[in-house]
């Protein structure tokens, strides 16, 4: 790894010239502008230039390796890699599983994954939902008994974002069934070749296997192995998922995709009809008003703040705004937004499959039933 400058010294300007010249110029030759996620040995190469680099934490502390960025700075950093299409790499290790063992892990537990996150050693999975545990996380029936020194796990885990590609996991299990059942969970971690863990894709909407379900059968992990404290997991997962619903309304995906929908519009020769620019110019300013409510949070973050309840309408307006923008995609592609295949190839021109890809969004991280219940009990105050 280089030595960093302190980028949070530099002006906007200067930072978003150096990260524009980083992409163009280490952007390994995998492919850009993909719409579906890429697979462990195609992203690999861009994870390991940015490792290489000191770039494949923009939000961990410097002296944990990460390169410490304000909200504002790592803003201009998306942008700037979305702008020129690279890939999203594995990123579960660095957004989700790295601040939660900055914040709960042992020293230990730092000492031994967060460096191995960095190297890309340890491609990470989440193990959240269940068979009927997905938006009611506290549901969760995977179970985890102590036992001469090591934690038995037997259960299931589904929706796991490419958990294939993954060699550890981490999960939420059931420790202790005398009491509430927000009580009674905690946070394992859990090497993937461990014997009796087995996994099976899930293909999405595409026909591609982008998730898993993880089996396991008795499988063994040692009882340090643990994030938190034994009961404590919900916490954790709590906290978890507010980095998560953070991240997932980043304003990425609805940018990316006005991108590509001026370029549909171009194509269907529209761009310059005055119905459709009314429409356009009023999803930009949502998308504007998206990265101004994102970076809001991403300010909690830095500040070491608890990220509340209300993060779920950052989380609810990203996810129907990236639907909307598809729907206009859709109306716009006219007869080809019925077409199987990428128009000439090219995927940028492809409405169905951004349509597609923006369904399940109101589902991941919560449904948005779950997050305006939550919004309605714990911000309106409303009666259950």
């Amino acid at each position: 790894m280089t030595d960093l400058p302190d980028f949070n010294a530099m002006t906007d300007a200067d930072f978003r010239a150096l990260a524009r010249d980083f992409v163009e110029t280490n952007y390994p030759d995998i492919p850009r502008y993909t719409l579906g996620r890429l697979h462990w040995d195609e992203v690999k190469p861009w994870y390991l230039v940015l490792s290489e680099h000191g770039w494949i934490c923009p939000t961990w502390p410097r002296e944990h390796g990460g390169m410490g960025l304000t909200a504002g700075k790592h803003l201009i950093l998306i942008e700037e890699f979305e702008r020129y299409g690279a890939a999203r790499v594995n990123d579960i290790g660095p957004v989700m599983l790295g601040p939660l063992l900055l914040k709960y892990g042992t020293e230990a537990q730092k000492a031994e994954f967060l460096p191995k996150i960095l190297s890309g050693e340890h491609v990470w999975a989440q193990g959240y939902s269940e068979p009927g545990a997905g938006s009611d996380l506290a549901a969760v029936r995977c179970e985890a008994v102590l036992e001469g020194g090591d934690w038995v796990i037997n259960g299931q885990k589904t929706w796991c974002t490419l958990g294939m590609d993954a060699n550890w996991i981490f999960i939420l299990a059931r420790t202790d069934k005398t009491v509430k059942k927000q009580a009674g969970i905690s946070f394992l971690l859990v090497p993937m070749d461990a014997p009796g863990v087995t996994t099976r894709n899930i293909e999405n909407l595409e026909r591609e296997a982008e998730f898993c379900e993880v089996f396991f059968d008795d499988v063994r992990v040692p009882a340090d192995h643990i994030v938190g404290g034994v009961n404590e997991g919900w916490t954790a997962a709590k906290a978890l998922l507010g980095h998560e619903r953070v991240f997932i309304g980043a304003p990425r995906l609805s940018a990316a995709a006005m991108t590509r929908l001026k370029r549909i519009a171009l194509r269907a020769g529209v761009w310059h009809d005055p119905v459709f620019r009314d429409r356009y110019v009023a999803l930009q300013c949502d998308v504007a008003d998206l990265g101004d409510l994102f970076e809001t949070y991403v300010d909690k973050l830095r500040g070491g703040q608890t990220i509340g309840a209300d993060v779920a309408m950052l989380k609810i307006f990203q996810s129907e705004l990236y639907q909307r923008i598809s729907e206009l995609m859709m109306e716009v592609a006219g007869e080809e937004a019925g077409l199987a295949q990428a128009p000439e190839g090219d995927r940028q021109l492809h409405a169905a499959a951004t349509w597609l890809s923006a369904r399940p969004t109101t589902i991941f991280g919560g449904s948005t039933e779950i997050m305006r219940n939550m919004l309605a009990k714990a911000i309106l105050e409303l009666p259950s």
